[in-house]
């Protein structure tokens, strides 16, 4: 992995946040008759300056991802607000939110399914410029540049995403979200479903892109070792609320939240006898956790 420590790549912020998500609620209806709503966000408040790396990290169902299908105008917003370039976009229409992809684009976890299998590579990367009325010559142009910053050949365009590895269709992926020049990319989970080399080299190729043309990421992971990489800030998700910001080499090394510390704990590192002794620690925490969970409950009961 790049050798830049995060605090070393912080942005200058001369200007106010390019993203404000305020107060944020998302609710979705109960699953069979009769049951009550779930609450998936409870008041999450974020901001993402521009150029700079948010971490949003958190364990499967904590609501991250829900989070970043919010503000891509995918998952219901029933309170709060997600302001982007000092403009309330939670409520906008079909027509509005096309037009904001210019600004705000996304790259999914997995490259494999979200490529369409039947186009060429070529034909994925145009076809967003086309059908803003850029011209045949100009979106090839383009490819081939785009192609040339994610570092494939250039006869990728002419070939099917079938014929290149998981860390290569990624770069496609990135390519994609990079075509109409956006403002800020959500990345949810981008470099999970693929071995740890390839990890570092997308991490990598991330960072290259954000130093050299200012894009902002909202960078959605479970990996806490990942946000160290990539992140100027970090915020830490559980149970649908943020528990714990701040600045990527604190919140990664001294967390202050039990949960951010449980996190921590989880992490691999490749020395066997650390490994051991963070995993006695995280089984002792959670013991722990149980203990108090249920010294709570049985409190409860004798109140009740």
């Amino acid at each position: 992995m790049s050798t830049v420590a995060p605090a070393e790549r912080a942005p200058a912020r001369e200007t106010g946040p390019l993203l404000s998500v305020d107060q944020l609620v998302v609710t979705y209806p109960g699953k069979g008759r009769g049951r009550p709503p779930v609450q998936v966000l409870k008041r999450v408040s974020i901001d993402v300056h521009p150029g700079e790396t948010l971490g949003l990290v958190g364990e499967s169902g904590s609501g991250k991802t829900t989070l970043g299908r919010a503000i891509l105008g995918l998952a219901p917003v029933t309170g709060g607000s997600i302001g982007f370039g000092g403009r309330d976009i939670s409520a906008i229409g079909r027509k509005e939110r096309r037009a904001l992809s210019d600004d705000i684009q996304v790259v999914f976890q997995d490259p494999y399914t979200s490529l369409n299998p039947a186009l060429t590579v070529g034909d994925i990367l145009t076809e967003p410029l086309l059908v803003t009325g850029t011209s045949g010559a100009d979106a090839n142009r383009r490819v081939r540049d785009l192609l040339d910053q994610v570092r494939l050949p250039a006869d990728a365009g002419g070939r099917l995403p079938r014929e290149f590895s998981g860390g290569q269709r990624q770069r496609i992926a990135i390519a994609r979200a990079l075509t109409r020049s956006p403002k800020i990319i959500v990345c949810d989970e981008p470099v999970s479903a693929l071995d740890l080399s390839n990890q570092a080299r997308i991490l990598d190729l991330f960072i290259e892109i954000q130093e050299r043309t200012r894009v902002a990421y909202l960078f959605i992971t479970h990996d806490l070792s990942v946000v160290r990489h990539i992140s100027h800030r970090v915020a830490v998700m559980y149970r649908g609320e943020i528990v714990e910001t701040g600045d990527a080499a604190t919140v990664t090394s001294t967390p202050e939240h039990p949960y951010t510390r449980r996190l921590l704990l989880a992490a691999p590192v490749p020395d066997p006898a650390r490994q051991a002794e963070r995993r006695a620690a995280r089984q002792e925490f959670a013991s722990r956790q149980q203990a108090a969970m249920l010294s709570g409950a049985l409190t409860d009961d004798t109140n009740s």
